[in-house]
């Protein structure tokens, strides 16, 4: 199997090595906009891959096993692309890559690369957002379709970043290629409808001078939470990840959620941290899933129930240690908050 980046330039801008790979496909895996892209010369069957795409993977891979595949991919494949899910199922690949969009994006804006922050919300949900707005930060979006903009805005004055400046970037590297003019989130409403669905949004995060101050580190500003008193405060909250110290791709049991606090700075330290948290309460449950939008952090897995019944279908979270390096005891218990023996340790007054 070869997977082929391919831009908004479609076959123009395909070195030889791609276009070889493409003719020489029995089968051409694609979105539509993507295949009438090739040329006739590209004989192979053409298949179109299906919606959702990532659960039809591995049929649509044994269906055509034995046979030589060329999948197309937008960009880089294996930045936010299908690279990652064929890698997964398929193993080894040969991947053939074309510039991302960002790449390009960068070098339209004059932006170092090395310090932009880039955020996909191609099928996420627009909340995750949130965790990386910070005063002076530069992000490069990738859009989900021609609505991304407007929605990205929106959640930008929402947030109290209103005074952030945007730039909306289409087909870029192609024959269309365009960019807005400079506009605020406030002002986008009234100056920008929608525009092509191959876009990307390049963000100058500006905080209004009224917004609370967010930091990138656990201890945010008890305002930050919807709460009805349950809420662990503010400089425990900042001890207690502290004991833990969450590290990337760890997943910390929160059992006893209360307004989630615990749980949405776990996952703030890193994008790849995870959490469930346990709440009996519905209504509570539902304020902890509000926080975690709002804060950022959208994939926080919040469970109605009661422990310790709901925590034999949990998947096993990340041993923790105590501050001297011992494991913690079988289970401890605080104010409400257990952990099993391999679980994160979340105590609270």
């Amino acid at each position: 199997m070869t997977v082929v980046g391919l831009g908004a330039d479609g076959w123009a801008g395909l070195p030889d090595a791609s276009r070889a790979a493409l003719r020489a496909a029995d089968i051409l895996i694609g979105g539509p906009r993507q295949l009438d892209l090739l040329p006739p010369e590209c004989a192979g069957q053409r298949v179109a891959w299906p919606s959702p795409l990532r659960p039809a993977v591995p049929g649509l891979l044994a269906a055509h096993a034995g046979r030589r595949i060329a999948v197309l991919a937008s960009g880089d494949p294996m930045f936010y692309g299908i690279g990652r899910a064929l890698a997964e199922e398929a193993g080894a690949l040969r991947v053939l890559p074309h510039p991302s969009s960002v790449s390009y994006a960068a070098a339209r804006l004059g932006w170092p690369l090395e310090d932009v922050e880039v955020v996909t919300l191609v099928g996420r949900p627009a909340a995750r957002l949130a965790a990386a707005l910070h005063d002076g930060r530069r992000l490069l979006v990738l859009s989900a379709d021609a609505t991304t903009p407007g929605v990205v805005a929106a959640l930008l004055r929402d947030r109290g970043f209103g005074p952030s400046r945007m730039r909306v970037l289409e087909q870029l590297g192609g024959d269309r290629e365009r960019t807005t003019a400079e506009s605020t989130a406030d002002d986008w409403p009234a100056r920008q409808p929608p525009g092509d669905p191959l876009n990307i949004v390049a963000v100058e995060c500006r905080r209004a001078p009224d917004a609370l101050r967010l930091g990138a580190v656990p201890g945010l500003p008890d305002e930050a939470y919807e709460h009805d008193g349950q809420l662990t405060k503010r400089h425990i909250r900042a001890a207690t990840l502290g004991v833990l110290a969450p590290a990337p791709g760890e997943l910390l049991w929160d059992i006893g959620g209360g307004s989630g606090s615990i749980a949405v700075e776990w996952m703030r330290t890193h994008p790849s941290c995870r959490a469930v948290t346990v709440e009996r309460d519905p209504a509570r449950a539902e304020r902890i899933r509000r926080n975690a939008d709002r804060l950022g952090v959208p994939a926080l897995r919040v469970v109605t129930g009661a422990a310790p019944a709901v925590l034999a279908e949990l998947p096993p979270p990340t041993p923790c240690s105590s501050v001297a390096g011992s494991p913690r005891p079988a289970s401890s218990t605080r104010a409400g908050r257990r952990c099993p023996a391999a679980g994160g340790w979340s105590p609270t007054p």
